[in-house]
């Protein structure tokens, strides 16, 4: 699991300059959970972790550059753009 976080966050961080190291960690995990939790709510069959990661992989590619700009409304969100001590990669 842990290579699998770690080659999303590498994406991301390709697809996205404006953000940290931790803040791309923080996104990748997000979104997984975000997926799976979404598909298991849905009634969906579970697919695999292989399923998950092409999902997550998709969803930086058209997602990924734009990260920085998110601004939740919602507190479940919140932390996902806050990071502001650490430097950008």
């Amino acid at each position: 699991m842990e290579d699998r976080f770690q080659r999303l966050t590498e994406q991301l961080l390709a697809v996205n300059s404006e953000i940290t190291l931790a803040q791309a960690r923080t996104w990748v995990e997000s979104l997984w959970e975000d997926f799976e939790t979404t598909r298991a709510k849905g009634g969906w069959s579970y697919k695999g972790q292989d399923v998950t990661e092409e999902i997550v992989a998709r969803w930086i590619k058209q997602y990924g550059p734009h990260l920085h700009k998110y601004a939740s409304t919602k507190e479940k969100f919140s932390h996902l753009n806050k990071d502001e001590d650490q430097l950008k990669h």
